[in-house]
Parts: structure tokens; sequence; C-alpha cells
């Protein structure tokens, strides 16, 4: 498993990327002062997006049911974990742009090979504020888990 993002893994099978950039910007704004360089302030960070590009081959890896369920995800209007296959998290990312050419056509019109662009953008305030909000669904899970039981029980 290459990552997930939400019930999405991206693997093999269904949507193998072969580059990740990130990237990360800063707010800086600057007023003009006379006779010296504007005065920046730091306001803290801005956007920060993860772009994955790769080549699906569907006779071999995922192909255009792989991207269906992506676009599903992505019109869900929800943000989703995002975890790299080694743990690391990277926080709660939104779907901000899919692309795919499809190109090698069959005489029936199905491509053999398409390569696919997915920009996600990262929505959370930071990862304290995601564990937190992860923290309290946990404590609620057992009361939660309890009334299913009794609900089924009556």
């Amino acid at each position: 498993m290459l990552m997930t993002l939400g019930m999405m893994v991206f693997k093999l099978q269904t949507l193998p990327f072969e580059t990740m950039a990130h990237k990360a910007t800063f707010r800086w704004p600057a007023n003009s002062r006379v006779g010296a360089r504007p005065a920046a302030q730091f306001l803290g960070p801005d956007a920060e997006t993860i772009t994955l590009t790769g080549t699906l081959m569907p006779e071999v890896t995922g192909g255009q049911p792989s991207l269906i369920a992506l676009q599903a995800i992505a019109q869900s209007g929800c943000a989703w974990p995002l975890i790299a296959g080694n743990g690391l998290i990277y926080g709660m990312y939104v779907v901000k742009e899919i692309s795919d050419t499809h190109s090698e056509l069959t005489a029936r019109g199905e491509p053999q090979k398409i390569v696919f662009t997915l920009t996600l953008q990262r929505v959370d305030e930071n990862l304290v504020a995601m564990f937190g909000d992860l923290a309290a669904q946990a404590k609620a899970l057992p009361g939660k888990a309890a009334g299913a039981l009794s609900n089924l029980g009556g």
C-alpha cells in the first residue's frame, strides 16, 4: 500500500502513483514604508497541496473503475485523512482536481494506458486539532456501541 485517502487505498490494483509533489505556502504580507524596504509580517500557513501523478495500465494496474471511485470521493464534499503506507499522517485533505488522459485505445475504445493527476488540498487547522477530534470520537464510541447493542436487543 502506498497511501490511503479515506477509504481509497492507493496500491498496484487501484491507483498506483509514480510521483508525489508537496507544496506548502505561508502568508507574509508586506506594508510599504517610506525610505525603507517593505515591512513583512508572518500571518501563518496558507494553502497546502499534494499532487499525485501516475500511469495506469488497466490490464496490470487499476483503471477506469478506480478513477470513478476517486471521483465519488471527491463529489462527497468531505475531507478525508491522508495517510502514507509507512503510517505518516499528512492531515485532512479534500480532492481539489482530478485529470486523466486515455491513450492507446483498443478497437472497442478502451484505453490501455491512462495517465492521471490528482490534486489534494489540506483543510484541517493542524494535526493537533485533528487528533483532538479523533480522540473525542474515540471516547464516544463505547457509548454509541452500547446504544446500538441495546437497540438491537430491543
